[in-house]
């Protein structure tokens, strides 16, 4: 019998939407997640995404209750040979901070992109560089950003 506090990496589900809800509104910086947008059309579209192999989406599960989340999506690349699976989102409930749980999603995602055979796995970071340079990640480039129509 599995004890209440073991926590394991999984698919994030349809069930899980509340939580990751949450955690993202604690996660994010630089956009607000609109709840009604959230339920009907992003949350749905990232399922569907994982669904069909464009993206990884895996939820650390401790309770019953989704703790963190991993967000990374596979894009077909020219300069890299292959797919490059691109990290664009973790997150870890402060509370479970600190315990190993960011490094054991960022590593299952790492295990999904070996066996989908991505050329490469990168990660867009402004406050977490030391956090992937432990796991293993190398500086490569300058990450820019514009909004459309900006």
């Amino acid at each position: 019998m599995r004890s209440s506090s073991e926590v394991t990496v999984r698919a994030v589900g349809q069930a899980d939407a509340d939580d990751v809800l949450r955690l993202l509104r604690a996660f994010t910086t630089s956009h607000v997640p609109e709840p009604g947008r959230f339920t009907s059309v992003t949350f749905p579209a990232v399922l569907a995404s994982a669904a069909a192999g464009r993206a990884e989406f895996l939820a650390a599960e401790e309770g019953g209750r989704v703790v963190g989340y991993v967000y990374a999506v596979r894009v077909p690349t020219l300069f890299a040979g292959g797919t490059v699976l691109e990290l664009l989102e973790l997150t870890v409930a402060a509370d479970r901070r600190g315990r190993g749980l960011g490094s054991r999603l960022v590593r299952a995602a790492l295990e999904a992109a070996e066996r989908a055979a991505d050329a490469e796995v990168c990660v867009p970071t402004r406050r977490a560089a030391a956090f992937y340079r432990r796991l293993g990640f190398t500086e490569t480039a300058t990450y820019l950003k514009r909004t459309p129509g900006g």
